[in-house]
């Protein structure tokens, strides 16, 4: 089986595409990412594709993207730091040192750009974050959690470099969503994007209060003081969903209970 990475920038993005909805291209999400990573490579952002060779067919089935810590879309205060937004691996294809490849990358360009290190999110219930094994692996450190279950981990390259932390809850910030349903979201992630706008058309029949808010910079996400995984979060009457996009009955059910 034949397998390369890519590096994925502004001049071939269009070739080669991007891992997440690639059989949707026309759709919002997609369409939206492509726009806002265009913006990010500008930051420093790094998108790289694992293509393997399936029969006659090249396709892609993994990814990692990473960027500079002060640009990073997750509650993380990383600022001189790489940070991890994305790693994947899909299908058979796990379990054979992709991943381990992606993120050696993610390190070497750290390393070359003169950072503190390399930094991870993990969420032990699952969901898109990566295991925790794999940062263990390859020498990370744990140095930081945040409630229900969120790890951060750390490849540090220095003793003295400030260590990365995540960023505040903010109880005062999280009563200002206790009423009605609040979705959060931002462009980072193509499936996010097209799943609120299902939400949006499906509650139109609704007797609910829905407040969208969407984050438009990096700060917004870093610092959105109610939930660290920047790209998405629903808030029900105060209650905090999980960050896992794939559970539609769950966030329909929150939408009855505001009727």
């Amino acid at each position: 089986m034949c397998a390369k990475i890519i590096d994925i920038n502004e001049e071939n993005i269009e070739e080669y595409g991007l891992f997440c909805k690639k059989t949707r291209k026309t759709l919002a999400g997609y369409q939206n990412k492509v726009k806002w990573i265009k913006e990010r490579f500008k930051e420093g952002l790094k998108y790289k594709l694992l293509l393997v060779k399936e029969g006659n067919k090249e396709t892609s089935r993994g990814m990692i993207e990473y960027i500079p810590g002060d640009y990073n879309w997750r509650g993380i205060q990383a600022d001189g730091w790489m940070v991890i937004h994305c790693l994947w691996v899909v299908g058979k294809h796990k379990e054979k040192g992709y991943g381990s490849q992606l993120l050696e990358m993610a390190i070497k360009d750290a390393t070359e750009a003169g950072m503190h290190g390399v930094v991870g999110m993990t969420a032990d219930k699952g969901g898109w974050l990566p295991n925790r094994k794999i940062y263990l692996n390859h020498g990370f450190e744990k140095v930081d959690e945040i409630e229900p279950y969120f790890g951060l981990y750390a490849k540090s390259y220095s003793n003295s470099a400030p260590k990365p932390n995540f960023y505040p809850i903010s109880d005062d910030r999280k009563k200002e969503y206790d009423k009605g349903v609040t979705i959060l979201y931002s462009d980072q992630c193509p499936y996010v994007v097209d799943l609120v706008d299902e939400l949006i058309e499906e509650s139109k029949n609704m007797k609910n209060l829905i407040n969208v808010i969407k984050l438009k910079d990096c700060k917004e996400a870093q610092q959105n003081g109610v939930y660290p995984y920047g790209t998405y979060c629903i808030i029900c009457n105060g209650e905090i969903s999980l960050y896992k996009h794939a559970i539609r009955k769950q966030i329909l059910e929150y939408l009855n209970k505001t009727k």
